[in-house]
């Protein structure tokens, strides 16, 4: 299968390069455009001010593999790809392996998802993988359950044009509970800011932040409630699959809407 592979944690990252490698090992046809350095929570922001440059990157990766690097965002690297690096269009478009999981409502603030969903958004099946643990440097498990589910899409494609949230816990391969198909949850962080001086006096913040709660997502949304939610089956060890799309429609909102009337004088 042809792939196209992207990240936000820049082209050196050891998590695209392990599931770049292992994906190429397997037989696959890998073509890597990442960022030339890390742009992590850059969400789906274009480079619009300033030209994009992209260079060729040799002995980083398994040698059947055609790299870039990128001075632009996630989405700027798809993008380029696919409008103008490839010769032709890939079958499926990976993002990852993110250092730290992106589950709930941080995937709307992630490059790593932002990647996946350029993808979608050009009508090409996509994934977005990420290692639940912002220290541990062991992605080899989950570039192992990225060969798994790409040889599952080759046998089975999609059946419909979507994007899949998979994030895989920080655990040893067999100590793995299994994989399950979840829905997005919500995440509420405390002491989001850290107020601190610098030695001029002056005040600045830093964006920090703890998870302070897992919770589920409204009933509004109209999403089937026997579906696990992806922050807590990650808890437990499982690999999270939840499917996203790129459009933000609210269909209950649709309805219950649909009777306003505007009186324009």
């Amino acid at each position: 299968m042809k792939l196209l592979i992207s990240n936000d944690d820049g082209i050196s990252a050891l998590g695209v390069r392990t599931l770049a490698n292992t994906l190429a090992e397997a037989g696959h046809e890998v073509t890597v455009v990442c960022p030339d350095r890390e742009r992590s929570a850059t969400g789906h922001g274009l480079t619009l001010h300033q030209p994009i440059r992209a260079e060729i990157i040799d002995s980083i990766f398994h040698p059947n593999i055609k790299a870039w690097a990128c001075s632009g965002t996630p989405s700027d690297c798809v993008k380029l790809a696919l409008w103008a690096l490839l010769d032709s269009p890939p079958e499926l478009v990976l993002s990852g392996i993110n250092q730290g999981a992106n589950l709930g409502t941080e995937i709307l603030y992630s490059g790593t998802v932002s990647a996946a969903m350029e993808g979608i958004i050009e009508g090409i099946p996509s994934i977005a993988f990420s290692l639940a643990s912002h220290t541990s440097k062991d992605f080899q498990p989950a570039a192992n359950f990225a060969k798994i589910l790409v040889e599952q899409l080759v046998a089975k494609p999609l059946p419909d044009l979507m994007l899949l949230n998979v994030n895989v816990p920080s655990v040893s391969w067999s100590d793995i509970a299994g994989a399950t198909i979840t829905r997005q949850g919500i995440r509420r962080y405390v002491d989001v800011f850290d107020k601190r001086v610098d030695p001029r006096g002056k005040t600045y913040y830093w964006l920090t932040g703890e998870v302070l709660e897992d919770i589920e997502p409204p009933k509004g949304f109209n999403l089937p409630e026997d579906i696990p939610v992806d922050v807590h089956v990650i808890r437990e060890n499982y690999i999270s699959i939840t499917p996203l799309q790129y459009n933000l429609t609210y269909g209950s909102g649709l309805h219950q809407l649909h009777e306003w009337k505007f009186n324009f004088l």
